[in-house]
């Protein structure tokens, strides 16, 4: 695939509606396509910026479409944009359906060979071509042109469609020259589960990682935060050669939210008054929303609602893969550390809801109708670790465990509807855990040691620079102390690791699913230098662990009881 820019005596208006090129890029969609308020008007962006001035004199045009600008007088302004472009974030996919992918760039204008900037409300076009190879010699079987302008941040996003299942996703753009070498792991999708950008100045000044700007609160603070985010030149690569499918977590807004605040931001006079920008959680939650959207290759789920990020993936019989948002959409109140006791006295709380009503109802339909067509694995990605786990005494009231008849609801799906091959992934928590799904603490129905009474199984992963949740920069040895006790107090838990920073491959058949965890021995700079710390295995129609739980040995953590390592994988 190819995004390029079209010199204005290559592409002519006439004949054609031209807001239609504004309307197919689906920047200007998501999130608030039919929000009177929020949404763009792409007839209306045409209007101002490009028929007026195209069909009628502009002599006395001002325009009051662009707002930074209302009252100018645009009389010389061209009405598409004919300098350079500069893509400055190279190329996304996302979100891959079985004929179709979504596909994204950035086209920001640029500046005269005098210096002098372009004006920004000129829009700009963008051509793409999509073929079955990457240097575009073979066929083309999707192509087209897009306006993109400073509403969007200059984004681009597209659907390519036309494709077949099967077809590997390589993306290139003129501005890119060179590629890093390839790393030591290849995946055919990534899967992010949230925590993309933090919305802190945060700590990784030290490692080379300082933010820009301040705390976010405003449209162009959180577009400031992903744009320098996507000048991290792995990230750029991992973009360039696989789809993502993402959900954000918390701090895409703001630390700790449910459905009415976060943790230092509501929409009292207090907390409208968090940062310089003075900026209410609603207004900032907003914000925040629609820069995700125009920054990531996903899709717009439902325009009748615009924080709905929940969506289904299937892929082939052999999966679904089922997208939840256990963080923005509909939360009941969560843990924001000054109501700690409070939010422990309601966490079992039968009425508490951390997807919300629709949400839930949604997701139990999806798994039953997963199983009901066949699908082999039914993965579901999630914010927050699901399993139960007593953290010395205390629990993490901002996951699951402060929602536990919620959790409750989803178990009792799944094992009263026999909903087999179920697995849960989770982020958030920085650190690395390995759990058979089962009711917490029921040892009268579950094994740990043989995994006997299991339902399925959760794999949850650390952040790949922050620091860990069991102390910043902890040491391997460190941290197995209170892994060892964690392991004690948890008989769900099958491993525990949290001393290093990596990420998790799965590899999936209609028989095996194979888990792979790796940690990096140093992330001061940018390297290779990791390890697989884990392997992990589910066999079809089990619903645990396969035993001996890693096959016995492992390169880093603490396993379960750390026994049992001679048995075989049992049929008892």
């Amino acid at each position: 695939m190819r995004f390029s820019c079209v010199p204005l005596v290559q592409f002519s208006l006439a004949g054609f509606a031209a807001a239609n090129f504004f309307h197919r890029n689906l920047a200007y969609h998501s999130p608030f396509a039919t929000h009177p308020q929020l949404a763009h008007d792409t007839a209306k962006i045409n209007e101002n910026g490009i028929q007026r001035r195209q069909d009628i004199d502009s002599a006395a045009f001002r325009d009051g479409h662009y707002t930074t600008f209302y009252g100018g007088d645009f009389s010389n302004t061209p009405f598409i944009w004919g300098g350079g472009v500069n893509f400055t974030h190279a190329v996304a996919s996302g979100d891959p359906f079985d004929t179709s992918v979504l596909l994204w760039t950035r086209a920001v204008p640029l500046s005269s060979s005098s210096g002098a900037l372009p004006n920004v409300d000129v829009p700009v076009c963008v051509a793409y071509q999509v073929g079955t190879n990457p240097d575009l010699t073979g066929r083309i079987i999707s192509y087209g042109e897009r306006f993109t302008s400073y509403d969007v941040d200059w984004t681009v996003k597209v659907e390519a469609t036309g494709l077949k299942g099967g077809y590997k996703i390589l993306l290139s753009s003129r501005m890119v020259q060179s590629t890093l070498r390839a790393h030591n792991t290849t995946a055919d999708i990534f899967i992010h589960l949230g925590d993309y950008i933090y919305e802190s100045l945060g700590n990784g000044a030290h490692i080379g990682r300082q933010t820009l700007g301040r705390e976010l609160a405003t449209i162009k603070d959180y577009r400031q935060r992903l744009n320098q985010y996507r000048t991290d030149q792995s990230l750029v690569y991992a973009h360039m050669h696989a789809p993502w499918i993402t959900v954000w977590d918390d701090h895409e807004v703001s630390d700790n939210p449910w459905k009415a605040g976060t943790a230092d931001s509501n929409d009292t006079a207090v907390g409208c008054a968090f940062s310089a920008s003075g900026a209410c959680f609603t207004d900032r939650k907003l914000a925040a929303v629609r820069a995700y959207h125009e920054w990531m290759p996903i899709r717009q789920v439902d325009p009748q609602d615009k924080l709905r990020i929940w969506r289904n993936f299937q892929i082939g019989k052999l999966l679904d893969l089922t997208m939840l948002d256990t963080r923005q959409y509909d939360r009941d109140i969560t843990d924001m550390y000054y109501n700690t006791e409070y939010v422990n006295t309601i966490a079992a709380f039968a009425n508490r809801s951390l997807m919300g009503a629709a949400q839930e109802k949604w997701f139990f339909d999806t798994v039953s109708e997963s199983k009901n067509r066949g699908a082999v694995w039914r993965v579901v990605g999630q914010q927050i670790v699901f399993t139960q786990l007593n953290e010395l005494g205390a629990f993490d009231l901002d996951a699951w465990d402060g929602y536990r008849a919620n959790r409750k609801r989803v178990l009792d799906h799944i094992s009263q509807n026999r909903i087999s091959n179920t697995v849960i992934l989770s982020g958030d928590s920085h650190a690395n855990w390995v759990s058979d799904l089962a009711y917490p603490n029921d040892t009268t129905t579950y094994d740990p040691i043989s995994g006997k009474g299991a339902i399925g199984v959760e794999f949850a992963g650390t952040a790949v620079t922050s620091g860990s949740s069991f102390g910043s920069g902890i040491t391997p040895t460190a941290a197995n102390v209170i892994s060892n006790q964690l392991i004690d107090l948890n008989p769900d838990l099958q491993w525990s690791e949290g001393s290093y920073r990596g990420f998790f491959t799965l590899s999936i058949d209609p028989n095996h699913l194979n888990a792979t965890y790796y940690g990096m021995n140093n992330i001061t700079f940018a390297n290779l230098d990791g390890f697989a710390t884990a392997q992990f295995v589910v066999k079809a129609g089990q619903n645990k662990l396969s035993r001996p739980v890693a096959g016995g040995s492992v390169l880093a953590g603490v396993l379960q009881a750390q026994v049992n390592v001679n048995s075989t994988d049992d049929n008892h």
